[in-house]
């Protein structure tokens, strides 16, 4: 058996030592890098329009098997969106952002929608800062809670909650407007 010098064993725990600083991806930050964390209200309408010329929603699935005869509220079905988001609810309202993603109709007996979406700001301090939506909306509630799971920009390392209520809706042509009131935590 040969005998291991201390010098191989010097440069050995010197390579090791270089070799797993050079692979480090990470480090952990202290809350002193941080900002203070503070709560933004946010209060706008979403205008969701599926009959017109110029649709700001538009379905791009129906399920095979999903009759209206079956679910009249076309369960399976999957919205593609890029709504306004206004101050007010008139359609000339002026416009803060989009609403930009996706909703389908995840019940089959009562209207109830998976929304996956973005809030795109495009005004004021939040222009080109977001916040990331996922979750339920059972739309025939008078109020319903989504998660806010996320964001951009401001709205980094954002967490918090939306409440959406309905301000009009046409069961006809689908179209709605819905006032959203947003709380959410950010740095």
């Amino acid at each position: 058996m040969a005998k291991t010098t201390p010098t191989l064993i010097a440069i050995l725990l010197f390579s090791l030592l270089i070799l797993g600083k050079s692979h480090t991806f990470s480090r952990n930050l202290s809350q002193k890098e941080l900002k203070r964390e503070k709560l933004t209200h946010l209060h706008f309408y979403f205008h969701d329009i599926l009959s017109s010329n110029h649709p700001t929603a538009v379905q791009v699935i129906k399920a095979a098997s999903t009759t209206y005869s079956t679910s009249p509220i076309g369960f399976g079905s999957v919205v593609v969106m890029d709504d306004p988001l206004t101050l007010g609810p008139e359609p000339n309202s002026k416009e803060v952002g989009r609403a930009q993603g996706i909703y389908t109709a995840a019940q089959r007996i009562v209207p109830g929608l998976l929304m996956v979406l973005n809030f795109a700001f495009t005004e004021g301090k939040y222009n080109g800062s977001s916040l990331s939506v996922l979750g339920r909306n059972t739309v025939l509630s008078a109020v319903r809670e989504m998660p806010v799971i996320g964001g951009s920009g401001i709205f980094r390392f954002s967490r918090g909650y939306a409440l959406a209520r309905t301000y009009w809706s046409n069961v006809t042509t689908g179209n709605a407007v819905v006032e959203y009131n947003v709380y959410v935590f950010h740095y």
